[in-house]
């Protein structure tokens, strides 16, 4: 698992994708994003970066992911599944990004913050601890 003392932020893929894809969002999701000294995300993100890039007919470039710090969880993420959807329902990317965060939340020292471009995804994880 993830420890640190660094200002951490977990990069759900909406925030990258507008930045990468030049999107009106795209630079204040770049400002908010460079706040951070330390972002870490699933490999899901990845997975819908390349996914888009492919959709849209354009080069993926892989210094687009470089400075992310992948989290590989090494358990099912059920309890975290479950608390998400206490607090919302989650469509299953948008909830596996949220799940993740919360597997790692607890070993973040400090407030970890979670920046998404998706308005329920955002209340969700502001309401489960995250500064959003």
């Amino acid at each position: 698992m993830l420890s640190s003392q660094l200002p951490t932020a977990y990069a759900d893929t909406s925030a990258l994708l507008a930045v990468a894809l030049e999107e009106p969002t795209g630079g204040i999701s770049a400002q908010r994003l460079a706040q951070f000294p330390r972002l870490v995300a699933s490999n899901l993100l990845e997975a819908e970066m390349r996914a888009a890039f492919v959709r849209l007919r354009r080069d993926f470039d892989d210094g687009l992911l470089s400075d992310i710090e992948w989290i590989f969880p090494d358990r099912p993420l059920t309890k975290e599944i479950k608390d998400a959807l206490n607090v919302a329902y989650l469509r299953g990317a948008d909830l596996w990004h949220i799940a993740t965060a919360l597997y790692v939340k607890d070993t973040i020292v400090g407030e970890m913050t979670f920046i998404t471009l998706d308005n329920r995804q955002r209340a969700a994880a502001a309401h489960l601890g995250f500064a959003t």
